[in-house]
C-alpha cells in the first residue's frame, strides 16, 4: 500500500453525506513535529478531544521518503504506535507513544509520517449533514547526534510549457522549505505558496513543477525561501537532460 504525502497530509477527511451543513472535527494533537536523537528511541504525543461527545482516532507510522523528487509513505515495522487507537472521552486527552523498534543502527537521519485520523461516529450522524473529520500528518524524525546539516544544491529543468525546480539535499538532516518563490533574469516571479512548500529529506532531492508562463528559458534563476535553519537565497542553475 503506498500513498503519496501530499494526500496524507490533508487536513479535511471524510464527508459522510452530500449535503446539508458540517459539524467539525475536535480532535487537536501537540506536538506537530517530533524529532528524536539517539540513542533515545521513544517520544510521546498529546492527543486532545475538545469537543461535546466522545471520540476515537485512529494512529497509524509510515516511511517517508523523496523518490523522483515526490513524496511517498510506505508502510514500516520499525517505528510503532503504542496503542494504535484511542479512545476520547469529552475534554479529555491521552499520551500516545512513538517508539522505533527496530534493532538496526541510525544512519544519519531517519523520516516517518505519524498519520493521526478521527474516526467516524456513525451513531452521531445526522440526516442531511455533512461530518469533517481530522486527519493529522505529524513529521517524526530519528536520527544521530551528529548528523550532517543541511546541504541544498538547486536546479531548473524546463520540459515542454512546464518547469521543474529541484532541491537536492547532499546533507544527512532535514530542511523545511516554505515560502518558495523562483525569479527569472527578467526579474519574473514565480510562487511555490506562501505556506509550506515541502521538506527535503537528507540525502534526498524534492521537486516541484509548474507552468513556466513567460519565464526565462535557459538562464539560472534565483530562489528565494524561509527554511527551519533560516532565510533562503540561492542560484538554480539549469539542469542538463
Amino acid at each position: 500500500m503506498r500513498f503519496t504525502a501530499g494526500k496524507a497530509a490533508a487536513a479535511a477527511t471524510l464527508a459522510l453525506a452530500i449535503h446539508g451543513p458540517a459539524a467539525a472535527g475536535t480532535l487537536e494533537v501537540q506536538p506537530v513535529l517530533v524529532d528524536v536523537t539517539a540513542p533515545g528511541a521513544a517520544s510521546t504525543v498529546t492527543l486532545r478531544n475538545e469537543g461535546a461527545t466522545a471520540i476515537t482516532a485512529q494512529i497509524r507510522v509510515f516511511r517517508w521518503s523523496l523518490v523522483d523528487g515526490q513524496e511517498k509513505l510506505e508502510p514500516t515495522n520499525d517505528v510503532v504506535a503504542s496503542p494504535p487507537s484511542v479512545s476520547l472521552t469529552p475534554k479529555g486527552q491521552y499520551v500516545t507513544r512513538v517508539v522505533r523498534v527496530s534493532k538496526q543502527p541510525i544512519a544519519g537521519e531517519e523520516s516517518y509520517r505519524l498519520l493521526i485520523d478521527q474516526l467516524p461516529d456513525r451513531s452521531q450522524q445526522k440526516s442531511g449533514s455533512v461530518n469533517l473529520l481530522m486527519r493529522y500528518s505529524i513529521p517524526v524524525f530519528f536520527g544521530t547526534h551528529n548528523r550532517k546539516n543541511p546541504a541544498v544544491t538547486w536546479s531548473l529543468a524546463m520540459t515542454g510549457d512546464k518547469m521543474t525546480l529541484t532541491a537536492r539535499n547532499s546533507g544527512e538532516r532535514r530542511l523545511r522549505i516554505s515560502q518558495l518563490t523562483l525569479r527569472d533574469s527578467n526579474g519574473h516571479s514565480v510562487s511555490f505558496g506562501t505556506g509550506l512548500a515541502g521538506y527535503a529529506l537528507g540525502q534526498s532531492a524534492k521537486s516541484w513543477t509548474v507552468q513556466a508562463r513567460g519565464f526565462a528559458l535557459g538562464k539560472p534563476a534565483a530562489v528565494s525561501a524561509q527554511s527551519d535553519g533560516g532565510p533562503i537565497q540561492a542560484v538554480a542553475s539549469v539542469a542538463t537532460r
